[in-house]
């Protein structure tokens, strides 16, 4: 299972920022190892946010997403206590689900 994301959520006034970092390879699938040999693909394709359960943003990625990314949005009417959960799925069939409370 691949590493947890940092999630962050902060409110300021009717709206949170969030600010999420995915721990992922994010492999292009045209780098060579040491060998010769083609380093298969291997990225996030699919990332879903939800507000309490509701989604709030579906972004299709490919493999020219960098290595480890970051992602920043923010989402209108979050209140302190609400949960964001964020949802990632892979060009392998991985996946990764975390949450944070909105502070």
């Amino acid at each position: 299972m691949a590493d947890p994301m940092r999630i962050r959520a902060q409110v300021a006034g009717n709206k949170a920022t969030v600010r999420v970092l995915m721990a992922h390879e994010m492999e292009t699938g045209q780098r060579r190892d040491g060998a010769g040999n083609i380093v298969p693909a291997w990225f996030i394709q699919e990332v879903i946010v939800t507000h309490n359960g509701k989604v709030v943003l579906t972004a299709d990625w490919g493999p020219a997403v960098s290595k480890n990314p970051f992602l920043q949005f923010t989402v209108k009417g979050a209140k302190v206590g609400d949960k964001i959960g964020v949802t990632w799925k892979d060009s392998k069939g991985g996946t990764r689900t975390d949450e944070a409370t909105v502070s």
